[in-house]
């Protein structure tokens, strides 16, 4: 491996050993690896082909990825032996992982999610591949000034990375826009013509993504737009050189940024060319795969399974059906069955902005043949439903109906993408049946088979033994390495929860990963942190729903008490960490609040020594992997009803933290596997919720029984916390007018679960027992078993 260093850095970095810098030195042993990975994929690519494996196409717009060469090396079981090659040339390998970008390939939950399914799936050795955009700049880069988000390009340095391969002789041609002419063919049969369309070039790029303990290989793919090889024929001969050339920019455009502005119609035009460019491409390889084994194109659903990761590529479902009827010729009927049966969906979100819907002549302008399938596939829908409930129709078709008639004419991506799939599933037990009974309740009458559960998961492998490897490595000392094969043998851990010394190590390691954080944070920010301190993480997006309001309402009524001389259990540093969107006024308010009390806060000596408040900015999976093994309690407080699942609350209790939350999303399985003592509950359920809501609720009600939150209510106007006291205005009106979250109707529950685990941190010992075993029950939301429910349940592929 030395020698092949030493190699890539003369030949593929171009520069001397003598004169090579850090980045130098990763990119030549990314590049040694990514050879090893591309073997690696080779072999398990034939071995699929020979054993005639179904392949799984998972088409998502977001892979979070985070770091590669880490993760990659342990994989792969090189990490002594490069650390050893790289000692040989003076050079250390723990010095060259900061030299790595994170890949800017998604926002959140969603992208991580994708991320730790491919981990799964390469692990499992199902033959499958993510298909993506390879974005040039990512969400943003998140800057905090004056306690404000400042938004920087996110330039991640994509076309640099030595983790990827571009295929440009792959590219394939992508049609756009233009007109449909109407025409028959001999048998009198319709046959349209799209015709003076505009070329797309989408070209793949392959990241591969490595199974734990050597396992297998996937490829994650990657498409970006580039400009075609000719100019728009038709602009340049009447003329227009210029307009000509500006097309080609135009069209590179396309993979330039991550959720491009949906406020204004470019952008909206921008995230439909996205959407419809990811699931053009993906076809065209998917055919290309299956050509190359087989040759019989109605066999397709008995040999590829293709996934819709949210509704983002819902398009796939009349791609796929342009292309069987229009250039296969398969009869309508058939081609519908063959495409519903290809097809399933993961639904994510029960929010009402994130369920996408795109006014028809926008559909129509840019894809004017597809907008002919979707009313004809509609069409056939709703006289399939008129005909089954003759006399339940008229309230059953407007819900059902892939266009949304209640204003401009729409298209429902989520009807869309449940109609053209076999299964539908949510991400926890409560969003599956929120799913079915309130989001697709007409659907699920319809055809209740359809839906399933799978409660999403994480992988282990990523977020325990990378991110926390002496942790992993106590275990493996414990209980042996067969938990890396086998999570669910993390239970065998409760045998040592009465055993003192264990018990010690395992608060031991919890505390050098907390002295570990705040070595970081004083390098960062020269804040000096106390690691014996109770550190408290609140780190997700900002969103009204996933309530950081509630939790620095808290911090207010706790600093307010403080000084009037009231005393907590145990002093509490509170970490909140994430990005609130660019156009998304009132969340980027709360980000900004938090930072205005963090900065109060430090400014009062009897407050200051007992709570403090620290914001990390630019939150990202390689920051995760600081923070997430260093927290202690973790706060999952998003109103019930509203999370679809979540995943950081498995990944911050798999590292052993407790959480205090809500019974939201996969909060509830967790507390069920961790053990109702170990689980902080407080908040209305979402019965209650609704119940409330139904009888009329009044925020002013909650407030005139509890003056103490009225007062740390009545510091965002005051001036107590902000010079301008009209600056946080819209909270204050926000919460006493409406409440649509149920801030204040939670508070106090809220506040009693905040004593009670302050008072119970104190008493260490008993703390770490509970974290111990909550740890041991944490196997199950391994993402590993959640793909094999994916492939026995909706994909009905071998694992």
């Amino acid at each position: 491996m030395q020698r092949q260093i030493v190699c890539a850095l003369r030949h593929r970095v171009g520069m001397e050993p003598a004169a090579a810098g850090q980045r130098d030195w990763f990119n030549a042993l990314a590049l040694v690896v990514r050879d090893r990975l591309y073997d690696a994929y080779c072999q398990t690519r034939q071995r699929h082909a020979h054993q005639q494996r179904k392949r799984v196409y998972y088409l998502s717009m977001e892979f979070l990825i985070g770091q590669s060469l880490r993760f990659n090396l342990q994989n792969l079981g090189l990490y002594a032996t490069a650390q050893a090659a790289l000692a040989a040339e003076g050079q250390a390998l723990e010095a060259l992982f900061d030299s790595e970008p994170d890949a800017a390939l998604g926002n959140g939950g969603l992208g991580r999610l994708a991320a730790c399914f491919m981990d799964s799936l390469a692990t499992l050795d199902v033959a499958a591949s993510g298909h993506g955009i390879k974005y040039e700049y990512g969400l943003f880069r998140q800057l905090i000034i004056n306690d404000q988000q400042i938004e920087k390009p996110d330039e991640w340095h994509s076309a640099a990375s030595p983790w990827i391969i571009q295929h440009p002789s792959q590219s394939m041609i992508i049609p756009i826009y233009g007109r449909i002419e109407h025409g028959f063919d001999a048998q009198g049969n319709y046959n349209p013509m799209w015709l003076e369309w505009k070329v797309l070039l989408g070209v793949p790029n392959d990241y591969y993504v490595s199974g734990g303990e050597d396992k297998g290989v996937n490829r994650l793919r990657l498409y970006h737009a580039a400009a075609s090889d000719s100019f728009d024929i038709l602009i340049f001969n009447q003329g227009d050189y210029l307009q000509a050339v500006g097309e080609k920019i135009g069209s590179e455009n396309i993979s330039k940024i991550l959720y491009p502005s949906d406020e204004i119609l470019s952008g909206k035009e921008l995230r439909l060319t996205q959407e419809y460019f990811l699931v053009a491409c993906t076809v065209r390889d998917l055919l290309r795969d299956f050509f190359a084994e087989h040759q019989d194109i109605r066999r397709l659903p008995e040999w590829a399974a293709v996934h819709i990761n949210d509704t983002h590529p819902a398009l796939i479902v009349v791609e796929l059906m342009r292309v069987l009827v229009d250039e296969y010729r398969i009869g309508w009927d058939e081609a519908w069955s063959m495409t519903c049966r290809t097809c399933s969906f993961t639904n994510h979100t029960l929010m009402p902005e994130a369920l996408e819907c795109w006014s028809l002549p926008l559909v129509e302008r840019l894809l004017p043949r597809h907008l002919q399938l979707i009313y004809e596939i509609n069409h056939r829908f709703l006289t399939t439903v008129s005909r089954r409930y003759p006399d339940d129709a008229a309230p059953l078709l407007p819900s059902l109906s892939l266009i949304d008639e209640s204003g401009e004419k729409r298209l429902r991506m989520v009807n869309l993408a449940t109609l053209g799939s076999h299964k539908v599933n949510g991400v926890s037990a409560i969003h599956s049946e929120l799913v079915r009974d309130m989001l697709l309740p007409q659907f699920s009458r319809l055809t209740p088979d359809k839906f399933v559960n799978q409660t999403n998961g994480i992988s282990h492998r990523r977020w325990l033994q990378l991110a926390n490897p002496a942790l992993a490595q106590f275990f493996t000392e414990l209980i042996g390495p067969a938990w890396l094969d086998d999570p669910h043998r993390l239970a065998q851990l409760s045998d040592y929860c009465d055993d003192a010394q264990v018990v010690d190590r395992v608060r031991r390691i919890k505390t050098d990963n907390k002295l570990a954080l705040s070595n970081y944070v004083y390098s960062r920010y020269r804040i000096a942190l106390d690691p014996m301190t109770m550190f408290d993480v609140h780190a997700k997006r900002f969103h009204e729903y996933k309530r950081q309001l509630l939790n620095v309402l808290h911090i207010i009524y706790q600093y307010q008490r403080l000084q009037e001389g009231v005393e907590l259990a145990t002093p509490k540093i509170y970490f909140f960490s994430g990005k609130a969107a660019p156009r998304y006024t009132l969340a980027k308010l709360i980000l900004q609040l938090v930072n205005c009390v963090a900065r109060r806060i430090s400014q009062l000596p009897r407050v200051n020594g007992v709570i403090r408040v620290v914001f990390l900015e630019d939150y990202s999976v390689s920051l995760a992997e600081r923070l997430i093994p260093a927290c202690d309690l973790s706060e999952q407080i998003s109103m019930a009803g509203t999370e679809a699942s979540g995943t950081s609350n498995m990944k911050f209790a798999m590292n052993g933290a407790l959480l205090i939350g809500t019974l939201d999303g996969a909060n509830i399985e967790i507390r069920q596997a961790v053990g109702e003592q170990n689980f902080y509950l407080f908040g209305h359920t979402t019965l209650q919720i609704a119940q409330k809501k139904a009888q009329g609720y009044r925020p002013y009600e909650v407030l005139s029984q509890q003056p103490s939150l009225q007062m740390a209510l009545d510091a965002l106007v005051s001036g107590e916390l902000c010079a301008d006291r009209e600056l946080f205005r819209p909270l204050y009106e926000m919460l006493t007018a409406s409440d649509y979250y149920m801030h204040l109707a939670d508070f106090d529950g809220y506040r009693h679960a905040h004593q009670q685990a302050q008072l119970d941190f104190s008493r260490h010992t008993e703390w770490y027992r509970r974290t111990l075993r909550g740890m041991s029950r944490m196997g199950s939301f391994s993402s590993d078993y959640t793909i094999r429910g994916y492939c026995r349940d909706i994909w009905n592929t071998d694992v």
